[in-house]
């Protein structure tokens, strides 16, 4: 793409020309700050079904650049028959959800195929129906009733409302439901005061203190609170959680087959090596999601994502992808979701490593449940997670720049046209080539950083012994440092110490060797930590802060986007730290 002026390895964001004048328009800022019409939506989104260009713009570093379109070419098979296709498709989906609710042996699974069936058919019935026909009522209704009377307050007077609201589910969710066995009225007031402990943290260390987009953490936090009574007080909502999790974690564990025929099945079930698992699963992840750049999904993703998050909590689609796909697919993976944005805004990059600390991926969710760790809590904690990193993220780097996918945005795969893949096989093959590079990437990161952490063990060991001090390591020095993080977290008195030290052996080794220690602990020790701290304590540990994914994320970025690098390590460690002390924040909520 030379001729077309485009700087080397820069991605190429392709938009539709009315798309564009679209973008260039100042955007809303939160839902607290401007009413935006349901109306107006739904004509954007019906206009989307059929409008055809006839040239499309192409953003590089010198400009804006118009490219003619190609010559037209006949319609295919499935352009021809699309409505025949689509209805077969549809009443497949719709047997596949009424032998749900009538064989006897999959009714156990008929709240989540009802979900999921009946989302695939509306989503194929609106490619034919209009979204104005649904808009429209609602807008009848919502206009004159809720939105014009609320915007036509102030906006200080909106802000108030909005923490007037998160303040009433913080304490109505912790005084408002019986005790649990062990727990007292007073832990739950530590709580709540440690939430506000840790926004006033983040704020008084925040880059642009008068740049935080106060609507955004308010609907952040408010989502934190909704998620954990939703899925810790009903029995749907786990179940609707604990199904996608297990489905992730089925799909990469799907590399494991060519790494058993490269390798041996014994290592892979039994051995569990980091070069063979992961790695194989990162390999396979990436060619798939390339495949799916190619196909289109991941286009149709990143733009639904877009305007879901932005009206709910004004952050790029990019953002709201990665954040929401961390919980199950990882920290490397979910940042390979939008690789032809990674190297963005400031805050984009810093969102997507704090999301990606911040919880686990459902390919180790059944490692830890092997464990015994309660499945309930490893969920639990990695969905909650999602809003609370988004809002942490927005308060310690607040946005100074346009990311390119906030709001209304077309997407494209940001490749070269002379080098896109001739069909979804040489995608797919393409990106396997590029997995094994980020693969290297990140083996390289993590062997050396892991290494530096032995090296200042040893050190701190030997500097200890002068002292008398044996076996003075970062784990021993960390317990006493996240001594006042963990008392705000309403652990019992004389269990905030040894709590304190699981959360040091995460963040210096990995949740992996705290979650074992743990286990451990309450098999042998004498006596075990109170239900309450250990609710706490797995809980705190649900996430993948550590030094190792700290060389994990900077590899993957760094291989995602090269030219932020620079950035990249400067950030790193700031992002590791938010994104534990987020889950820490999840933790403190239970």
């Amino acid at each position: 793409m030379s001729e077309l002026g485009a700087q080397p390895g820069q991605p190429l964001i392709v938009e539709h020309a009315p798309a564009l004048a679209k973008t260039q328009q100042p955007q809303p800022t939160s839902y607290l700050r401007h009413s935006t019409s349901v109306d107006s939506t739904s004509k954007e989104l019906d206009s989307e079904k059929h409008q055809h260009h006839d040239e499309r713009i192409v953003h590089n570093a010198a400009g804006p650049v118009t490219v003619d379109s190609e010559e037209p070419k006949g319609p295919t098979i499935y352009q021809r028959f699309r409505p025949f296709i689509l209805a077969a498709f549809a009443l497949v989906i719709l047997g596949w959800w009424i032998s749900s609710i009538v064989l006897k042996e999959t009714r156990h699974r008929w709240i989540v195929q009802t979900l999921f069936a009946w989302a695939f058919i509306l989503i194929i019935a609106f490619r034919f129906i209009p979204n104005s026909v649904v808009s429209k009522p609602v807008g009848a209704v919502w206009h004159p009733l809720v939105s014009r009377p609320f915007f036509a307050l102030s906006y200080k007077v909106r802000l108030g409302l909005g923490w007037l609201a998160l303040l009433a589910i913080v304490f109505g969710s912790a005084f408002g439901f019986a005790l649990q066995p062990g727990t007292s009225y007073g832990d739950r007031a530590i709580n709540v005061l440690g939430l506000f402990v840790f926004q006033f943290g983040f704020w008084i260390t925040s880059k642009h203190r008068s740049l935080i987009p106060w609507p955004t953490v308010i609907v952040g936090l408010f989502l934190q609170q909704a998620i954990a009574l939703f899925v810790l007080k009903s029995g749907a909502g786990f179940k609707i959680f604990h199904w996608i999790a297990t489905l992730a974690g089925d799909f990469l564990n799907e590399g494991l087959v060519g790494a058993a025929f490269f390798f041996d099945q014994e290592i892979v079930d039994k051995k569990h090596w980091f070069f063979v698992n992961t790695l194989a699963c990162i390999i396979f992840f990436i060619a798939f999601v390339q495949m799916m750049y190619y196909l289109g999904v991941m286009q149709w993703m990143i733009k639904h994502f877009a305007w879901l998050f932005f009206k709910l909590m004004n952050v790029s689609g990019a953002e709201a992808v990665v954040a929401a796909a961390s919980p199950w697919i990882g920290q490397g993976e979910s940042a390979c979701l939008v690789r032809p944005y990674v190297d963005r805004t400031r805050l984009e990059t810093y969102l997507t490593m704090t999301s990606g600390f911040s919880t686990i991926a459902g390919s180790v969710l059944a490692a830890y449940i092997s464990l015994g760790v309660p499945a309930t809590n490893l969920v639990t904690s990695s969905v909650m997670s999602i809003p609370a990193s988004m809002s942490i993220s927005k308060m310690r780097y607040p946005e100074v720049e346009e990311p390119v996918t906030r709001g209304h945005v077309t997407v494209d795969r940001g490749a070269a046209e002379k080098n896109r893949p001739a069909n979804a096989l040489h995608a797919f093959s393409q990106g396997a080539t590029f997995g094994l590079i980020v693969a290297g990437q990140i083996l390289a990161n993590v062997l050396t950083v892991l290494a530096l952490v032995a090296l200042i063990n040893g050190l701190l060991t030997w500097i200890g012994k002068g002292f008398g001090i044996h076996h003075l390591t970062l784990q021993l020095m960390l317990r006493y440092v996240f001594y006042p993080v963990t008392f705000f977290l309403g652990v019992p008195r004389h269990e905030i110490l040894k709590v304190s030290e699981f959360f040091a052996t995460k963040l210096v080794a990995n949740e992996f060797s705290a979650y074992l220690s743990l286990q451990d602990y309450q098999k042998l020790a004498a006596p075990a930590l109170s239900q309450r701290a250990y609710t706490i304590c797995s809980y705190g540990l649900c996430g993948f802060a550590n030094l190792g994914s700290l060389g994990i994320q900077i590899g993957v970025l760094g291989a995602l986007a090269p030219s932020r690098s620079r950035v990249i390590a400067q950030i790193a460690l700031s992002a590791m730290v938010c994104g534990f002390l987020s889950t820490l924040q999840t933790a403190g909520i239970v």
